[in-house]
């Protein structure tokens, strides 16, 4: 069962951050002037990124290893939730980060904010499969 605690707390852990992220940091960085919002976003990505794909990762195969320990599904549908933020992730937005990752801050432009305020849409996605993925854990703890 510890299995299963812990990908809860993983699960959660990404849920919160990318609840930050949505609520907190993306909103204040839009705010910047286009050049600073391009390098911000960057150095943000780049830390976010890793912290984020492990958390979902750890909580995916901790979700299906609890399957095999407890007599509740709902591990397997919250493995399948937050573990869908990563083919999310590749195939849906990463275009877009590839695009900002390209594009010299010198160049910043509104083409370069529209697509930080589109990330910012897509990423919403993700803090919802994440949290989504926690309601399930929490109904397999039931």
């Amino acid at each position: 069962m510890l299995a299963g605690y812990l990908a809860l707390t993983f699960a959660a852990a990404f849920a919160g951050a990318a609840f930050y992220i949505n609520f907190a940091e993306h909103p204040a960085r839009l705010e910047l002037d286009a050049r600073a919002l391009l390098t911000q976003w960057k150095f943000a990505y780049r830390r976010g990124f890793l912290m984020q794909s492990t958390l979902a990762a750890l909580s995916a195969v901790l979700g299906v290893l609890a399957v095999f320990f407890a007599d509740s599904w709902w591990w397997l549908g919250g493995a399948i939730l937050i573990g869908a933020n990563w083919p999310f992730t590749w195939f849906v937005i990463m275009p877009t980060n590839r695009a900002l990752m390209e594009t010299p801050d010198t160049d910043a432009d509104d083409t370069a904010r529209g697509l930080i305020e589109q990330w910012g849409r897509l990423h919403a996605v993700r803090t919802a499969l994440g949290v989504l993925a926690v309601i399930a854990y929490l109904l397999a703890l039931r």
